[in-house]
């Protein structure tokens, strides 16, 4: 008897000893709340975060916040002070953006790409344009229009090199299908190292429809095929164009193929019959660049 009650008292100081650290605790963490830069581990994820989009790594992150994007919040990996997280620290701080401070696993927990670089944040939804906002774009900059047109690519990071490549020779924007192929995702945010936040993207709901519509403006659609006539480079691609690159695999669908004005081939010298989807794209990017003198 003398035993069980010895063991009683045992667990009841350890029951106040353990009450009175978690009390400890929450000031300690309190205290931390106050001083504007949040370093407990737990992320906390309120109603705002849910219906955002997130953005994982240093150069899509700083991107973001030099494009004046929304973000809600800026989760940090503990101890990460060096190079281009610093930037971001200032810049978010100066914006007056709330930055975390986690445990790296918990980054890990939540990175889509998995490779966040110790950096993720929580942004406001990327928002699409109208088809007539690229036309008006090309317009204020008093070039003819550059636009891509991508046929249902479904790799995400294509999407994403792709848009890295028509932010480089200033394409003025890129359409894209609703359907069976990728949004704008974290993934394609990552891939693009940025670029996805200065190259205007429009949603479709018919891509032959939309070719239609640029032919109206005095647009030439300019097809990509290994069965193309000529050669891209043999070909005259000054001008108002409209470039279309079709998906990985199937290529350009049959309708929209037919609705080209011509198209263009990629000559392949070795055992492979065709190059990456973004790849090719950026190959003939180029070349339209050249030609405008750029």
């Amino acid at each position: 008897m003398e035993e069980d009650k010895n063991m009683r008292d045992f667990k009841g100081n350890s029951n106040k000893r353990q009450e009175k650290n978690t009390r400890r605790s929450r000031v300690h963490y309190q205290d931390k709340r106050e001083e504007g830069f949040d370093k407990s581990e737990k992320v906390v994820i309120d109603s705002e975060d849910r219906n955002s989009d997130i953005l994982e790594g240093r150069n899509p992150v700083l991107e973001a916040l030099k494009a004046g994007r929304t973000i809600n919040k800026i989760l940090i990996a503990k101890g990460e002070r060096e190079g281009s997280i610093r930037q971001i620290s200032a810049v978010a701080k100066e914006m007056g953006i709330t930055i975390q401070e986690v445990d790296r696993r918990n980054l890990d927990n939540i990175s889509i790409t998995r490779s966040h670089q110790g950096v993720i944040a929580y942004v406001s939804v990327k928002e699409y344009v109208e088809v007539d906002d690229i036309l008006k774009a090309a317009e204020k900059s008093n070039k003819p229009p550059f636009i891509l047109i991508l046929d249902e690519i479904n790799d995400a990071h294509n999407l994403g090199s792709i848009l890295r490549t028509a932010d480089a020779v200033g394409v003025h924007g890129v359409i894209i299908p609703k359907r069976r192929a990728v949004g704008l995702t974290s993934v394609v945010a990552k891939a693009s190292a940025g670029a996805i936040e200065y190259v205007p993207v429009a949603r479709v709901t018919n891509i032959a429809q939309t070719i239609d519509y640029l032919k109206k403006n005095n647009i030439w659609v300019i097809g990509t095929d290994q069965t193309g006539d000529n050669e891209f480079y043999k070909s005259d691609l000054k001008g108002p164009v409209a470039l279309v690159i079709g998906s990985e695999g199937e290529g350009m669908g049959r309708l929209v193929r037919e609705k080209c004005d011509f198209i263009v081939r990629i000559p392949m010298m070795g055992n492979i019959s065709s190059l990456n989807a973004s790849v090719a794209a950026a190959v003939i990017m180029y070349e339209i660049l050249k030609q405008r003198g750029s």
